[in-house]
Formats: structure tokens, sequence, C-alpha cells
């Protein structure tokens, strides 16, 4: 990058389960909280932003253009463009990303960023028989072409498409993502024990992070409906009496007869949304602002889908060949734990030099991901995994940690369905 690009603030709803306390707030109403929330803890004028660009995965059918919708619900000007970005566990990050691009390209210099989701509210959808039914149905005139077409109906036209269940599968590979998680733990050699633990010490570092008032540094609380009465202040997926015995108990889930991957290893299905108010150094510097942090570089990656869970490397090492930077270089890492098996096995793709060489194009290894500097406040096992919304929750927890421990430089990375990686520098004066 030739110039970093500042992030002021940002901040996050709770990150509540699917089905919890959140269920009835769908991804349009989460992202204009957390904008509202950011600009009255900013005071940047709705006026001066330039344009809003937010993520999304399960974009709902109510709010096409999800970003112009909730942009407009925060109070954002009607005069402010919007646009919504889609790369699957990534576009939280796409959205920082696009945002420096417009900058750099002089076609803004003050945005609001993040992502949304409400997993939720994701639908059950009509199979195609009954769609077909109800087309034959529309067409029809007169009440016998009504009822021939009614004559047709089978309670099983009923069974419905889950679409989460559709949306997290790879249409290409034909995996759903835990078996692309149970593909690298055979490959790796990981054990099902080994997930458990990984799992329990995220529950810990997490329960520990809100006990400790971290987390509470990047939330707004939220009221929850129907009734608003009670305000949700915390994320409800941390377990502070999680054990290894509780997690033991539980059955392999993607793969029943020979799997480890079960859904106490693997991230949570979770609603929540994130914003960030981002310009230009020099417009942060003119304005006598003290960012947040910054973003420093940042690179894409592919590789085989039934991988996928692999894209932190593959990304990383693209980020190093074009920042000159190594592992050793970053204070502290997030890496999104999409599963436990999946961030596991990147640690021993990071540290392999046979893997190095054989996919990465490297002579040398990436390095050792150190544990004491790895997802310090736990990560999505415990805290939840709203697709939308998690790349950007990444970017301002880490920096938060960052200034917090006075600290300068860290590595944001995950894995992105479909077989690609992200990562980001982030800086801290």
């Amino acid at each position: 990058m030739q110039s970093r690009l500042a992030i002021v603030d940002g901040i996050r709803t709770p990150f509540c389960k699917a089905g919890g306390k959140l269920k009835s707030v769908p991804a349009d109403d989460l992202g204009a909280f957390a904008i509202r929330e950011l600009l009255a803890r900013t005071g940047i004028p709705p006026g001066e932003i330039d344009e809003v660009v937010f993520g999304n995965v399960a974009q709902p059918n109510h709010a096409a253009n999800i970003a112009r919708v909730l942009a407009l619900k925060a109070g954002v000007p009607e005069s402010v463009a919007a646009y919504t970005v889609h790369r699957n566990c990534a576009s939280g990050m796409q959205a920082f990303t696009s945002a420096a691009q417009m900058i750099a390209a002089g076609d803004a210099s003050i945005l609001v960023v993040g992502g949304t989701e409400s997993m939720s509210n994701i639908p059950l959808l009509y199979g195609p028989e009954m769609t077909a039914l109800f087309q034959r149905l529309s067409k029809a005139k007169t009440f016998a072409q009504k009822a021939k077409a009614l004559s047709a109906f089978r309670p099983g036209h009923l069974k419905p498409v889950v679409a989460l269940e559709q949306g997290l599968t790879d249409p290409v590979c034909g995996l759903i993502m835990g078996l692309t998680a149970e593909r690298l733990s055979r490959e790796f050699g990981i054990t099902r024990e080994q997930q458990d633990r990984y799992a329990l010490e995220s529950h810990r570092r997490a329960t520990r992070a809100i006990e400790s008032g971290k987390l509470a540094e990047e939330i707004a609380p939220i009221p929850v409906p129907p009734a608003y009465a009670a305000i949700q202040q915390a994320d409800e997926g941390p377990r502070p009496q999680q054990t290894m015995e509780d997690l033991q108990k539980l059955k392999p889930y993607f793969d029943r007869k020979t799997g480890t991957v079960t859904v106490g290893n693997a991230s949570q299905v979770t609603d929540g949304a994130v914003a960030a108010l981002v310009m230009s150094e020099q417009q942060a510097r003119e304005r006598g602002l003290r960012p947040l942090g910054y973003m420093a570089g940042y690179a894409y990656a592919a590789l085989d889908g039934a991988r996928m869970g692999l894209g932190p490397a593959f990304a990383c090492a693209r980020l190093f060949a074009q920042t000159g930077l190594g592992l050793d270089d970053f204070d502290l890492i997030e890496l999104n734990e999409a599963f436990a098996a999946q961030v596991l096995a990147c640690e021993h793709a990071f540290a392999s030099s046979v893997f190095a060489q054989k996919c990465l194009g490297r002579d040398k290894a990436l390095g050792e991901l150190d544990p004491d500097k790895l997802n310090v406040n736990g990560g999505a096992i415990a805290l939840g995994h709203p697709v939308g919304a998690t790349g950007a929750r990444l970017v301002v927890t880490l920096l938060k940690e960052l200034r917090r421990r006075g600290l300068g430089r860290g590595l944001a990375t995950l894995c992105v369905g479909g077989g690609q990686g992200a990562a980001l520098v982030l800086e801290v004066e």
C-alpha cells in the first residue's frame, strides 16, 4: 500500500447465537445499530461520509444492497452512496480493503465500513416441486385449472431446503465446510482430543476477556426485541463452565462414523454486526485525530476449495512476499477459528518447509505460530462467526488489543469458504 488506511475507531454488537437473543433483529437493523453507535462515539457528522461499504453473505431478500439499506436506517444522509461486498467469510475484511482502494484512487476520503449477518434469519426454502406447483397455480385462471394444479400436491413437497446448509456447502467440491475441516484433520493427523483442547482454551480466553472488561471495550450494548426492556451487553457464546469432559461427550457432526469435528470444536452460527470509521492517514492527521490503528498491507489468495481452511497460509505467503515482513514481525495474531482442526492445520502448514515448497512456492516455512500471540481473547469457537461480520471483528479486536498492550503490529487472517484466504497487516502507534 502506498499509504496506510487510518482506522479511526470500530464498534460491534454483541455476538449472539443464532436463535438466541438477537434472533428477531434482521441483518440490516444490526448493521444500522452498529453504525449509529459508531457515529455517536466518533462524533463524525454523517454528512461528511463519502461512502458506506458493508460485507454481508446471506443477503436478505427484503434488503437488496443491504449496505444502502442499513446506512439509511442509521441516519446516514441519502446523498451518501453505499454498496455491499461479498467474499464469504472475508466479506468484513473486503470492506476495509475496498475502502483503501477507493481512497487510493481518489474516489473517497472518509468511509464507514463493516459487516453484518443474521444467521438466525437465513430462511428455509421450498424445493423445486413446490415452487413449480405455485407457478402452475399462479397461472391457472379457472377453478378447474386451479384444482388440477393442486391435485399434484404431495406432502413431501413441503420438505424445506435449508438455505444455511446450502450456503455452507461448496458447490464446486461438493463439501460442506465441516467436511473440509475433517479432510484437514486427516491430512495433518489432528486428533479429536487436540481439537477439543483447542476449543476449551478458546472458551477460557474469551471468558477471561469478558471478565476483565476487554471485550466490553469493543461492544455496544443493544436493546433486545420485542419489548426492548432487556439490554444484551456481552457475547452469548462463551461458556465459562465449559469442560473437556463435556466437549468429549459430543458426537461428530459432519462425518458421524469416523469424524472428529463436533459442534463443540467448530465455530458457532451467530448474529452480529461490526462498523468502523476509516479515512486516509493524511486526512486523520489534518483532523488532529488519533486513530485506533492503521491497515498497512493486505493480500488475498486462492486454493483448492476442499482444503479451504489453509487459506491463511496461502494469503500470508503472498502478504509476506509483498511487504517483506515475516511471522516474527507481528506482535499479535488473529486467525479466525472456523474450526479447531482448521486452526491446528494452519499451525502445521505455517511451520512446514515441505508445505512451503510444495504449496506456497517458498524455500522456507512461514514460521511457528506462537500460541501466546494467537487469538489471545478467544476466537469464533467461543465468540461466534457471523460470516459477513467476522473479518471486520478481527480488525477491531486486534487493534484494540495491540493498543491495550502497547504493541505495534498485528496480523489478521482467515480462511474463506470456496477456497480463499485473506490477510491484513495492522499497526498501532
